[in-house]
Protein backbone atom coordinates (compact mmCIF):
# COMPACT_ATOMS: atom_id res chain seq x y z
CA UNK A 1 0.00 0.00 0.00
CA UNK A 2 1.10 3.80 -0.75
CA UNK A 3 2.68 5.58 2.13
CA UNK A 4 0.07 8.22 2.04
CA UNK A 5 -2.93 5.51 1.88
CA UNK A 6 -1.82 3.81 4.62
CA UNK A 7 -1.43 6.87 7.10
CA UNK A 8 -4.53 7.56 6.21
CA UNK A 9 -6.45 4.46 6.79
CA UNK A 10 -4.64 4.65 10.19
CA UNK A 11 -6.38 7.79 10.47
CA UNK A 12 -3.06 9.65 11.89
CA UNK A 13 -3.01 12.90 9.69
CA UNK A 14 -4.24 14.30 6.22
CA UNK A 15 -2.60 13.79 3.29
CA UNK A 16 -1.10 17.20 2.94
CA UNK A 17 -0.41 16.84 7.05
CA UNK A 18 2.05 14.00 5.70
CA UNK A 19 3.83 16.08 3.05
CA UNK A 20 4.86 18.60 5.70
CA UNK A 21 5.86 16.35 8.18
CA UNK A 22 7.69 14.64 4.90
CA UNK A 23 9.24 17.92 4.17
CA UNK A 24 10.51 18.90 7.64
CA UNK A 25 11.72 15.26 7.98
CA UNK A 26 9.63 13.68 10.17
CA UNK A 27 8.85 10.41 8.35
CA UNK A 28 10.73 7.17 8.98
CA UNK A 29 10.74 3.91 7.35
CA UNK A 30 12.43 1.24 9.43
CA UNK A 31 14.53 3.90 10.57
CA UNK A 32 15.24 5.64 7.45
CA UNK A 33 14.06 9.29 6.19
CA UNK A 34 11.78 8.98 3.58
CA UNK A 35 10.90 11.53 0.53
CA UNK A 36 8.14 10.27 -1.19
CA UNK A 37 4.27 9.58 -0.08
CA UNK A 38 3.93 7.18 -2.49
CA UNK A 39 6.35 5.39 -1.65
CA UNK A 40 4.82 1.45 -1.20
CA UNK A 41 4.45 -0.06 2.14
CA UNK A 42 3.21 -2.84 4.80
CA UNK A 43 2.32 -1.51 7.61
CA UNK A 44 3.01 -5.13 9.05
CA UNK A 45 6.14 -5.66 8.02
CA UNK A 46 7.63 -2.46 8.21
CA UNK A 47 8.42 0.48 11.20
CA UNK A 48 6.60 3.21 9.72
CA UNK A 49 7.30 6.20 12.02
CA UNK A 50 5.61 10.33 12.00
CA UNK A 51 6.96 12.58 14.38
CA UNK A 52 8.19 8.97 16.32
CA UNK A 53 4.41 7.71 16.09
CA UNK A 54 4.01 4.21 14.97
CA UNK A 55 1.35 3.96 12.17
CA UNK A 56 -0.71 0.54 12.88
CA UNK A 57 -3.53 -0.35 10.78
CA UNK A 58 -5.93 -3.33 11.11
CA UNK A 59 -4.45 -6.75 9.38
CA UNK A 60 -5.20 -6.47 5.82
CA UNK A 61 -6.93 -10.15 4.63
CA UNK A 62 -7.41 -11.02 1.10
CA UNK A 63 -9.27 -14.06 0.33
CA UNK A 64 -10.12 -15.57 -3.03
CA UNK A 65 -13.56 -16.90 -3.77
CA UNK A 66 -15.47 -19.28 -6.15
CA UNK A 67 -18.83 -17.49 -6.13
CA UNK A 68 -21.52 -19.95 -6.95
CA UNK A 69 -24.51 -18.90 -8.43
CA UNK A 70 -27.12 -17.06 -6.78
CA UNK A 71 -24.95 -15.45 -4.75
CA UNK A 72 -25.14 -11.53 -5.02
CA UNK A 73 -21.27 -9.56 -5.25
CA UNK A 74 -22.45 -7.10 -2.48
CA UNK A 75 -21.54 -6.40 1.30
CA UNK A 76 -25.33 -7.05 2.17
CA UNK A 77 -28.48 -7.40 0.31
CA UNK A 78 -32.15 -7.76 1.94
CA UNK A 79 -33.02 -10.83 -0.45
CA UNK A 80 -30.18 -12.47 -1.31
CA UNK A 81 -26.75 -14.13 0.24
CA UNK A 82 -24.08 -12.21 -0.06
CA UNK A 83 -20.34 -13.40 -1.07
CA UNK A 84 -19.56 -11.99 2.41
CA UNK A 85 -21.59 -14.49 3.87
CA UNK A 86 -19.79 -16.96 2.43
CA UNK A 87 -16.59 -16.56 4.65
CA UNK A 88 -16.36 -18.36 8.18
CA UNK A 89 -17.32 -16.03 11.00
CA UNK A 90 -13.82 -15.71 12.09
CA UNK A 91 -12.70 -14.26 9.02
CA UNK A 92 -15.08 -11.44 8.31
CA UNK A 93 -12.64 -8.88 9.28
CA UNK A 94 -14.38 -5.44 9.19
CA UNK A 95 -14.37 -3.62 6.24
CA UNK A 96 -14.53 -6.30 3.91
CA UNK A 97 -15.75 -6.19 0.59
CA UNK A 98 -15.91 -7.37 -3.36
CA UNK A 99 -13.33 -6.26 -5.40
CA UNK A 100 -15.42 -6.28 -9.10
CA UNK A 101 -18.69 -7.40 -9.25
CA UNK A 102 -20.39 -10.52 -11.06
CA UNK A 103 -23.62 -11.42 -12.01
CA UNK A 104 -25.87 -12.91 -9.59
CA UNK A 105 -26.04 -15.82 -11.64
CA UNK A 106 -22.26 -15.60 -12.50
CA UNK A 107 -19.94 -18.10 -10.85
CA UNK A 108 -16.43 -17.73 -10.60
CA UNK A 109 -13.27 -16.17 -9.22
CA UNK A 110 -14.21 -13.12 -7.21
CA UNK A 111 -11.74 -11.11 -4.50
CA UNK A 112 -12.54 -9.87 -1.07
CA UNK A 113 -10.80 -7.90 1.04
CA UNK A 114 -10.51 -5.43 3.60
CA UNK A 115 -7.74 -2.99 1.66
CA UNK A 116 -9.97 0.00 0.57
CA UNK A 117 -7.69 1.58 -2.11
CA UNK A 118 -6.95 -2.14 -3.27
CA UNK A 119 -10.93 -2.15 -5.37
CA UNK A 120 -10.45 1.45 -6.96
CA UNK A 121 -6.42 0.88 -8.23
CA UNK A 122 -7.44 -2.59 -9.89
CA UNK A 123 -10.41 -1.24 -11.36
CA UNK A 124 -8.93 1.83 -12.56
CA UNK A 125 -8.36 2.61 -16.31
CA UNK A 126 -5.10 2.99 -16.38
CA UNK A 127 -4.33 -0.83 -15.37
CA UNK A 128 -6.58 -2.55 -18.30
CA UNK A 129 -7.31 -5.22 -15.74
CA UNK A 130 -8.02 -8.37 -17.60
CA UNK A 131 -10.74 -11.20 -17.27
CA UNK A 132 -11.35 -14.28 -18.43
CA UNK A 133 -14.72 -15.79 -18.60
CA UNK A 134 -15.91 -19.99 -19.46
CA UNK A 135 -19.08 -19.03 -21.15
CA UNK A 136 -21.59 -21.35 -22.46
CA UNK A 137 -24.15 -20.01 -25.28
CA UNK A 138 -27.67 -21.39 -27.09
CA UNK A 139 -26.55 -21.56 -30.68
CA UNK A 140 -23.59 -22.22 -32.58
CA UNK A 141 -20.24 -19.90 -32.75
CA UNK A 142 -18.85 -19.85 -36.09
CA UNK A 143 -15.45 -19.01 -37.85
CA UNK A 144 -16.00 -15.27 -37.84
CA UNK A 145 -17.30 -15.05 -34.06
CA UNK A 146 -13.18 -14.18 -32.41
CA UNK A 147 -12.96 -11.46 -35.55
CA UNK A 148 -15.79 -10.36 -34.40
CA UNK A 149 -14.89 -9.91 -31.15
CA UNK A 150 -11.45 -8.87 -31.36
CA UNK A 151 -12.75 -5.80 -33.65
CA UNK A 152 -14.62 -4.27 -30.27
CA UNK A 153 -18.77 -4.70 -30.14
CA UNK A 154 -21.13 -2.00 -30.54
CA UNK A 155 -23.92 -2.33 -28.55
CA UNK A 156 -27.65 -1.43 -30.02
CA UNK A 157 -27.08 2.43 -27.63
CA UNK A 158 -23.90 2.76 -29.72
CA UNK A 159 -21.92 2.02 -26.45
CA UNK A 160 -18.38 0.08 -28.40
CA UNK A 161 -16.81 -2.33 -26.05
CA UNK A 162 -12.97 -2.44 -26.43
CA UNK A 163 -11.20 -5.44 -28.54
CA UNK A 164 -11.71 -9.01 -26.89
CA UNK A 165 -10.38 -12.25 -27.08
CA UNK A 166 -12.21 -15.23 -28.04
CA UNK A 167 -11.43 -18.65 -28.00
CA UNK A 168 -14.00 -21.18 -29.43
CA UNK A 169 -13.89 -24.79 -27.46
CA UNK A 170 -17.10 -26.11 -29.04
CA UNK A 171 -19.78 -25.61 -31.55
CA UNK A 172 -22.54 -27.55 -32.04
CA UNK A 173 -26.18 -25.94 -33.20
CA UNK A 174 -27.91 -25.23 -30.23
CA UNK A 175 -24.87 -25.07 -28.04
CA UNK A 176 -21.30 -23.62 -28.15
CA UNK A 177 -18.48 -22.69 -25.34
CA UNK A 178 -15.52 -20.62 -25.42
CA UNK A 179 -13.47 -18.63 -23.44
CA UNK A 180 -13.62 -14.46 -23.80
CA UNK A 181 -10.73 -12.49 -22.31
CA UNK A 182 -12.15 -8.46 -21.73
CA UNK A 183 -9.78 -5.93 -19.75
CA UNK A 184 -13.29 -3.70 -19.17
CA UNK A 185 -16.46 -4.24 -17.14
CA UNK A 186 -19.38 -2.81 -18.39
CA UNK A 187 -22.75 -3.68 -17.19
CA UNK A 188 -23.72 -6.77 -18.31
CA UNK A 189 -20.90 -6.67 -21.04
CA UNK A 190 -20.31 -10.43 -21.63
CA UNK A 191 -23.83 -11.08 -22.21
CA UNK A 192 -24.53 -8.08 -24.49
CA UNK A 193 -21.61 -8.57 -26.14
CA UNK A 194 -23.01 -12.44 -27.22
CA UNK A 195 -26.23 -10.95 -27.87
CA UNK A 196 -24.96 -8.77 -30.26
CA UNK A 197 -23.43 -11.07 -32.27
CA UNK A 198 -26.52 -13.18 -32.12
CA UNK A 199 -26.71 -16.32 -29.37
CA UNK A 200 -27.58 -15.76 -25.22
CA UNK A 201 -25.70 -16.97 -22.71
CA UNK A 202 -27.00 -19.58 -20.48
CA UNK A 203 -23.80 -20.05 -18.20
CA UNK A 204 -20.57 -18.00 -17.41
CA UNK A 205 -17.52 -18.12 -15.06
CA UNK A 206 -14.83 -16.32 -14.39
CA UNK A 207 -12.03 -17.94 -14.82
CA UNK A 208 -9.03 -14.88 -13.75
CA UNK A 209 -8.96 -11.58 -13.05
CA UNK A 210 -6.24 -9.31 -12.69
CA UNK A 211 -3.66 -11.80 -12.83
CA UNK A 212 -4.91 -14.42 -10.16
CA UNK A 213 -6.24 -17.37 -11.32
CA UNK A 214 -9.32 -19.93 -9.84
CA UNK A 215 -8.01 -23.08 -9.67
CA UNK A 216 -10.12 -26.17 -9.99
CA UNK A 217 -9.49 -27.77 -6.69
CA UNK A 218 -11.36 -24.60 -5.18
CA UNK A 219 -15.22 -25.82 -5.59
CA UNK A 220 -17.92 -23.38 -5.53
CA UNK A 221 -18.83 -21.65 -2.17
CA UNK A 222 -14.95 -22.29 -1.12
CA UNK A 223 -12.57 -19.75 -0.48
CA UNK A 224 -8.64 -19.32 0.57
CA UNK A 225 -6.52 -16.47 1.11
CA UNK A 226 -3.73 -15.25 -1.41
CA UNK A 227 -0.26 -16.60 -1.22
CA UNK A 228 2.75 -14.96 -0.67
CA UNK A 229 3.32 -14.69 -4.17
CA UNK A 230 0.19 -13.18 -4.81
CA UNK A 231 0.03 -10.64 -2.04
CA UNK A 232 3.25 -9.72 -3.48
CA UNK A 233 1.29 -9.30 -6.67
CA UNK A 234 -1.26 -7.19 -6.02
CA UNK A 235 1.66 -3.94 -4.92
CA UNK A 236 2.16 -3.83 -8.55
CA UNK A 237 -1.26 -1.82 -8.57
CA UNK A 238 -0.14 0.85 -5.84
CA UNK A 239 2.74 1.91 -8.29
Amino acid sequence: MRLDNAVMAAGLVSRNQLKKLIKSKQVTVDGHLIDKAGLIVDCHLQDIRLAGQKVETEQEVYYILNKPAGIVSACSDIKHRTVLEMLSPEDRKGGIYPIGRLDRDTEGLILLSNNGPLGYRMLHLKHHVEKTYYVEVNDSLTSDAPDFFKKGVVFLDGTRCKPAKLDILSSHAGYSSARITISEGKFHQIKKMFLAYGVKVTYLKRLSFGGFDLEDSLPPGAYRTLTQAETEHLKTYFD
